[in-house]
């Protein structure tokens, strides 16, 4: 363990805990409640609370390497992420569910330039963003597009979720696809209607 992390854990004691103690205080006396389930990458670059703005108990997050969603599937596995989705919407009863993605996503660049070293796990999870790769030279743009065509990709699946699906179709569950530009610090959000990433104002 780096002292870096030993240190940040003196300043969280010292620091930050102190002035959001009741918040959590109130958050282990009347359970979490956040709104939103936020589905993002595991990239050390992408921090959900940092570039939302949140605080303790506002997102429930789960990350992966791609910020993908697997497909539904009923068997005797053990699904992580799946278990992770249905806990948000059947226990936590969440309103939103966030599928952000990123640029310079290690992820998508493995779709066309696969790591030599890759074990068969991660090989067989890149698998699930297959169907976002385009034809073309590999580059920034063709890269940039394969992200928001994988975002896109992980929303159609989340509603091969039953109860994910249910809860769209109530109008009780709103999905939203972003593409966080961490050069920029800009987040793209889609417009499902023309299907384009646009700036947030």
């Amino acid at each position: 363990m780096t002292h870096d992390l030993l240190k940040g854990l003196s300043r969280f004691s010292k620091e930050y805990f102190p002035e959001f103690q009741e918040r959590y205080r109130s958050l282990v006396d009347e359970g979490q409640k956040p709104g939103t389930l936020f589905i993002g990458c595991s990239d050390s670059r992408v921090v959900p609370n940092v570039i939302t703005d949140s605080g303790p108990g506002d997102l429930f997050v789960v990350r992966n390497v791609g910020n993908i969603v697997p497909s539904y599937e009923v068997d005797e596995g053990h699904h992580g992420v799946s278990a992770a989705i249905d806990f948000a919407v059947d226990v936590l009863h969440v309103k939103d569910i966030v599928v952000c993605g990123h640029s310079h996503c290690g992820a998508i660049r493995a779709l066309y330039e696969p790591p030599g070293n890759a074990s068969r796990n991660l090989s067989k999870w890149l698998e699930l963003a297959g169907p976002a790769k385009v034809d073309g030279t590999v580059d920034d743009d063709l890269l940039r597009r394969t992200e928001q065509r994988s975002i896109v990709v992980q929303l159609d699946r989340l509603m091969d979720f039953p109860n994910v699906r249910a809860g769209v179709e109530a109008g009780e569950i709103a999905l939203h696809g972003w593409h966080y530009l961490i050069e920029d610090g800009q987040i793209l959000i889609l417009d499902v209607e023309t299907g384009e990433f646009s700036p947030h104002d």
